[in-house]
């Protein structure tokens, strides 16, 4: 407010980003700054090329046997290229897959089967508790077993915590360790950052993505992914008709049942 006597005229300040004729004469004598882009046009655009990717890599992680139910949906010249490309990788990953199973290891064996081995790819060591009653370490095991399956071109190993290492003790089991080239290259003291009990198969793909032993882009763990996120739109998509049909939380009724006792 001005003082009295003060016959300076008080002009109001407006929002230095909108569109006005007083903005305009600002901008113009550099009083306030130019007015920022819109990031409307940015924005649309990012959803165009996300639309266009989304489109072109359809048909990524699909198997064989799914690309050939597409054949009256797809162009058979893009649906071919697919086609050729997992081929590829399936000969690729057979010729790789030399494993396919749990390396049960003892102490004498470990520089050998693992610290040796590292150096011609990735080894992934599991070392074990001793006693049953360790969940989490039951947990792993079966994973491992799931990994050492499917991940066939790379070695899973697994061994008692407290014979590899002396006085490991079992609550830091289970442990994951990932060997490359000699070296340690990656540690998981129990399952506690993972996923705890619920720990998956998705859990052990980040790991194996994380130190390189596969590729993101790799077919098994893009299936996986996809899977995933299939199962939780399902989720999401039941919860929605739920809530619409107002049967969230709501129980059964059962009076039409009760009137024929």
């Amino acid at each position: 407010m001005a003082a009295p006597g003060d016959q300076r005229i008080a002009v109001p300040i407006d929002d230095p980003n909108a569109d006005t004729e007083w903005n305009d004469i600002l901008r113009k004598h550099g009083v306030i700054p130019e007015k920022p882009p819109s990031p409307t046009p940015m924005i649309e655009e990012a959803i165009i090329e996300g639309r266009r990717l989304a489109h072109e890599n359809r048909l990524e992680g699909k198997d064989l046997d799914e690309l050939d139910e597409l054949e009256d949906f797809e162009d058979d010249e893009f649906l071919d290229q697919y086609r050729q490309r997992r081929m590829a990788e399936l000969n690729n990953l057979q010729k790789k897959s030399v494993h396919g199973s749990v390396y049960p290891i003892s102490k004498p064996d470990y520089q050998r089967e693992v610290t040796d081995a590292s150096q011609n790819g990735p080894v992934f060591v599991n070392l074990t508790a001793g006693m049953g009653t360790n969940v989490e370490s039951r947990v792993l095991a079966e994973l491992w077993r799931q990994a050492a399956k499917e991940y066939g071109d790379i070695k899973f190993c697994e061994i008692r915590g407290s014979q590899a290492i002396e006085n490991y003790p079992d609550r830091n089991c289970p442990t994951i360790l990932v060997y490359s080239k000699g070296d340690i290259v990656k540690q998981v003291v129990t399952l506690m950052t993972l996923g705890g009990v619920r720990t998956n198969m998705q859990h052990i793909d980040s790991i194996l993505v994380e130190v390189g032993a596969v590729s993101n882009s790799d077919m098994r763990v893009i299936k996986r992914r996809q899977a995933a996120e299939d199962a939780e739109e399902e989720r999401l998509a039941g919860q929605c008709k739920s809530i619409k049909t107002g049967t969230v939380g709501r129980p059964r009724n059962n009076d039409d049942d009760d009137d024929w006792d």
